[in-house]
C-alpha cells in the first residue's frame, strides 16, 4: 500500500511507527559497528543520519525521541571506548547535539505551518462547498450524480459549474463553463450559479431565465473593478434544462455549449440544439437568443451533462477523449452514480490523470413519478458503504473527481 502524507505535514502515525524502526535500526548497526571498530576509526557522526531521517516522515516529538537515542548511543560508545572525555568524542557530542536540536525545531516549525494551512484548507472548502453544493442524489422524479474536477491544483472548484433547483412542476438544471481560469472564472462561476438558484425556482421560461443570467453576468463585468481585456473576452456557456415531473420530456435550451447526450437502452443520441443561443455574457442585444428544444426523456432514460474539459482531455497521442463512443459500451449501468465511476475510471486511464482544464460531468436518470415529490422511488442505492435505502434531498453524492 502506498504511502501518502497525513494533512500536508507529518506522514500518519501508523506510518510513522512502521518507519520508525529504520533509524532505530541504524542507530543499533552504527553503535555496534563503531564500538567494533579500530580505534582510528569513529562512526559515530554516521549517528546523525537517524533523526535526519525521522524527520521526513515524524513529527517534532518523534523527532526528538530519535535524536535522544542517537546522543545516548554517542554516550555508551565513548564510555565503552574510554574515550569520553577526549575532544574529538566531546566535539562529536556536541555537534550531534546541535544537529538534533536544529532538526526538531524544524519540523516544529514546519508542523505549526502545517496547521495553518489545514486551517486555511477547511475554510476554503467551506466557501467552496457553498458556491458549488453538492447535487442531491434525488430530487424530483431523478436520480442525480455528480463529478468534479479542478484544473489548478489543490482546487475543489473552477471555471466550470453546474446546479439543480425544484421547482412546483418540476426540476431545472444548470451546466456551465466559465472561460478561462483562476479567481476571475470562479468569481464568474459563483455569479451565474447564484443567479440561477435565485431565479430557477420562479418558474420563469427557459429563454426568460437565459435573459436574467444574461443580464447578471454583463452587469458584473461592466464593473470597474472588471475593467480590463479579461473582462472583454469573458463570456459563460451554458446549457439551460428542465424536466416536467408529469411529461416524459426534457426542454433545453443550449448557449453556445457542448450538446448534452440522451442515453437509452445502450444507444447515445446527441441533444443538439436547433439554434444556439450566445453564451451569457456577450452582452450582444441584436444575438441570437436561441430555441427551447423538446426531446423525449422517458423513465430509465439518462442525460448526460458535461464540459468540454472531459471531450477535449487529450492521451499520449494528443487524441481527444470519445465520451459518445465510450457510453454505449457501458450500457450495463443503469444508475447515475454507476456511471459516473466508469467515465471517471476510464478518463484518468485515456488522459493518465492529467487535466488542463476544469472537467465536470453531471448524470441525471428519469425514475417513476409516484405522486410523492423528491421520492419517485425507494429502491436502494450503491454507495462506497454497500447498499441502503436512499433518502431524498438528504445524501448528497460527493462531487469531486
Amino acid at each position: 500500500m502506498l504511502l501518502q502524507p497525513h494533512d500536508g505535514g507529518a506522514w500518519s502515525w501508523q506510518s510513522s511507527r512502521t518507519l520508525v524502526v529504520i533509524p532505530i535500526a541504524l542507530i543499533v548497526a552504527i553503535t555496534i559497528a563503531d564500538i567494533l571498530s579500530p580505534q582510528s576509526t569513529h562512526l559515530g557522526p554516521l549517528l546523525v543520519v537517524a533523526p535526519a531521517l525521522t524527520a521526513s516522515f515524524g513529527g517534532s516529538r518523534l523527532t526528538a525521541l530519535i535524536g535522544a537515542l542517537a546522543v545516548g548511543a554517542l554516550v555508551a560508545i565513548s564510555v565503552i571506548r574510554n574515550s569520553i572525555f577526549t575532544s574529538n568524542h566531546e566535539s562529536q557530542l556536541i555537534a550531534l547535539i546541535l544537529i538534533c536540536a536544529f532538526t526538531v525545531i524544524f519540523c516544529r516549525l514546519r508542523e505549526r505551518h502545517s496547521a495553518e494551512l489545514r486551517q486555511v484548507r477547511s475554510v476554503a472548502e467551506a466557501a467552496q462547498q457553498v458556491v458549488l453544493q453538492p447535487l442531491p442524489e434525488r430530487m424530483g422524479t431523478l436520480r442525480i450524480a455528480s463529478a468534479y474536477r479542478a484544473a489548478t491544483d489543490h482546487a475543489r472548484i473552477g471555471g466550470d459549474l453546474y446546479a439543480a433547483v425544484r421547482t412546483e412542476r418540476g426540476t431545472r438544471l444548470l451546466m456551465g463553463d466559465v472561460r478561462g481560469k483562476g479567481l476571475p472564472a470562479i468569481e464568474d462561476a459563483a455569479l451565474v450559479l447564484g443567479g440561477f438558484r435565485s431565479a430557477a425556482h420562479r418558474e420563469p421560461t427557459l429563454p426568460a431565465l437565459r435573459a436574467e443570467l444574461d443580464a447578471t453576468v454583463c452587469w458584473s463585468l461592466a464593473q470597474p473593478a472588471r475593467n480590463g481585456p479579461e473582462a472583454d473576452e469573458s463570456f459563460v456557456t451554458a446549457v439551460l434544462i428542465d424536466v416536467p415531473d408529469d411529461e416524459p420530456v426534457v426542454r433545453i435550451l443550449n448557449c453556445g455549449h457542448p450538446p448534452p447526450f440522451r442515453l437509452r437502452g445502450g444507444q447515445v443520441t446527441v441533444l443538439a440544439p436547433g439554434q444556439y443561443a450566445t453564451p451569457l455574457g456577450m452582452c450582444l442585444p441584436q444575438a441570437p437568443r436561441g430555441s427551447v428544444d423538446t426531446y423525449a426523456f422517458e423513465p430509465g432514460d439518462m442525460l448526460v451533462l458535461y464540459t468540454d474539459g472531459v471531450t477535449e482531455a487529450r492521451d499520449a497521442d494528443d487524441r481527444f477523449y470519445p465520451l459518445a463512443d465510450r457510453l454505449p459500451g457501458w450500457k450495463d449501468t443503469d444508475t447515475p452514480g454507476g456511471l459516473i465511476d466508469r467515465v471517471r475510471d476510464d478518463l484518468g486511464m485515456f488522459c493518465r490523470s492529467t487535466f488542463d482544464d476544469d472537467a465536470a460531468l453531471v448524470v441525471v436518470r428519469r425514475g417513476v413519478f409516484t405522486g410523492e415529490i423528491g421520492a419517485p422511488d425507494q429502491q436502494p442505492v450503491k454507495t462506497n458503504a454497500g447498499l441502503r435505502p436512499c433518502r431524498p434531498s438528504v445524501t448528497h453524492r460527493a462531487p469531486h473527481w
